[in-house]
């Protein structure tokens, strides 16, 4: 007999994805925080998780398919041992309807 997990035991993961597919707009700002913090120790996985989560939350099949890469290939780029590419940076982030920015800090 299976059981139902608790929301306690739900993965963080699972928890910040639910949080984006309930709320597209808290993306940037998260997506901000983790590229603002990329130069921090475990800040270029962190980065590349939180990418992983807002394609995740968007559908990982769709954002692959919008961004030209086919999904097995984004999976491993955005996984924590992943290296994507400049292109299939700015591409996936294109697909998720988000654009990197420059500024002054």
């Amino acid at each position: 007999m299976k059981t139902a997990k608790s929301p306690a035991s739900r993965s963080h993961d699972a928890a910040v994805v639910d949080m984006l597919k309930a709320d597209p707009e808290f993306a940037d700002a998260y997506l901000a925080t983790a590229l603002e913090e990329a130069d921090q120790p475990g800040g270029q996985t962190a980065l590349l998780a939180a990418l992983r989560h807002v394609a995740e939350a968007q559908g990982m099949a769709a954002v692959a398919e919008r961004a030209g890469i086919p999904r097995e290939s984004l999976y491993r780029a955005l996984s924590p041992r992943g290296n994507p590419t400049i292109k299939t940076l700015l591409a996936v982030m294109g697909a998720a309807g988000l654009q990197l920015a420059v500024t002054r800090g």
